[in-house]
């Protein structure tokens, strides 16, 4: 998979944008908050319509205007689409594909496939579980469309169930409703369990590899997926799993009429990440922890190639700058195959890559380096 061309107009820092990429190592250069992290994160906006940065696509919005698009034309799987999001104040965002309009994120999977890295990233393992439910939210979205549809829905049923339990006090009769949303949430989850699961399985036949790669085999990597408790199977059908949850959200519902919050589903779900039989989060040392979250990244990619049979595209927003000389000569080892982004890179430590091409970015305006 490749990202052509791509075109933005008032996309953050941007007023207007165009370029044309090299199928292989594209590097992005420029001083900070010039704009080079904006361009990687539009790219990464055309396979999910979704942020590592932005709650919310207004925030994607150039200050004082109130709409911005951003166009790419990419290969995938063999033929050339045209990719459009339009983004407005106020209003829903369009999506389009080859000029069709989607409905739902979900029709993107498939089209585009992304794997970001950014200096955040390196700090994955060692921050609450949120990060890590994010981490696999953005590589399952764009796999399997179904898990796309059903977290979105999740999110606005969470969203209205915490309205209610919130408002309930001043309000009882809002409680009549408390099970319908309850249940719809239930369904919604069990999808996302399910999938979770087996990602989460792939992912702790892959990554303990690359993990043992880059640490000398000195260090043993085990990922475990941590869900609800009622759930005797996570690999199970969804079918399966929503009575299981169903009797865990009944369990809690008086205790979460009184804390007023969601205490119940895979919202709190957490990909438990070990080093040599320990919590990476709370033993692991700096080091330790960057090269499992090099892992993670990395064996997502492969995930990728292994579904689509193609390589997605692979976006490194400074994160050689953060990584010691071996990790970054690991990581640069690795990438002799597909497309790349790399932000911020200094030109020796590319030698060793395939040609490519190499632009500047100097207050939202790109032009070849």
């Amino acid at each position: 998979m490749t990202v052509n061309q791509i075109s933005l107009d008032f996309f953050r820092n941007y007023v207007h944008g165009e370029a044309r990429f090299h199928p292989g190592v594209n590097v992005i250069a420029g001083e900070n908050a010039q704009g080079k992290t904006n361009l990687l994160e539009a790219v990464a906006y055309l396979s999910s319509a979704s942020s590592h940065r932005a709650r919310y696509d207004r925030e994607l919005i150039r200050h004082g205007a109130d709409h911005a698009f951003v166009k790419g034309l990419v290969t995938s799987r063999g033929r050339e689409m045209v990719l459009e999001a339009d983004l407005h104040r106020g209003t829903r965002r369009q999506l389009r594909a080859n000029g069709v309009k989607l409905k739902t994120a979900g029709e993107l999977s498939g089209i585009l496939n992304t794997v970001l890295f950014s200096p955040e990233d390196l700090y994955l393992i060692r921050e609450g579980a949120e990060a890590r439910r994010r981490f696999l939210d953005s590589c399952i979205c764009q796999l399997r469309p179904r898990y796309a549809q059903a977290l979105a829905e999740y999110k606005r049923l969470y969203q209205h169930k915490t309205r209610i339990l919130k408002d309930s006090e001043q309000h009882p009769s809002l409680l009549d409703a408390l099970d319908d949303f309850s249940l719809r949430m239930v369904q919604c989850g069990a999808v996302l369990i399910h999938y979770r699961a087996h990602f989460i399985k792939r992912l702790n036949r892959a990554a303990p590899a690359i993990h043992a790669d880059c640490s000398g085999g000195r260090e043993r990597l085990e990922l475990r997926y941590e869900t609800v408790s009622s759930v005797t199977d996570p690999e199970a059908a969804p079918k399966a799993l929503i009575p299981q949850l169903l009797a865990h959200q009944e369990a809690h519902r008086a205790a979460e009429i009184a804390a007023k919050s969601c205490l119940s589903g895979p919202h709190k779900d957490e990909l438990a990440v070990e080093i040599d039989g320990q919590p990476a989060k709370s033993y692991a040392s700096q080091g330790q922890t960057r090269t499992a979250a090099l892992a993670l990244k990395l064996a997502a990619r492969d995930i990728f190639r292994q579904d689509t049979e193609e390589w997605p595209v692979l976006l490194l927003d400074d994160v050689l700058s953060e990584l010691d000389q071996r990790r970054q000569e690991f990581v640069l080892n690795r990438i002799t195959s597909g497309q790349v982004f790399i932000t911020c890179c200094e030109e020796e430590k590319l030698a060793k890559l395939r040609e490519g091409c190499a632009f500047c970015v100097q207050n939202g305006t790109l032009f070849p380096a």
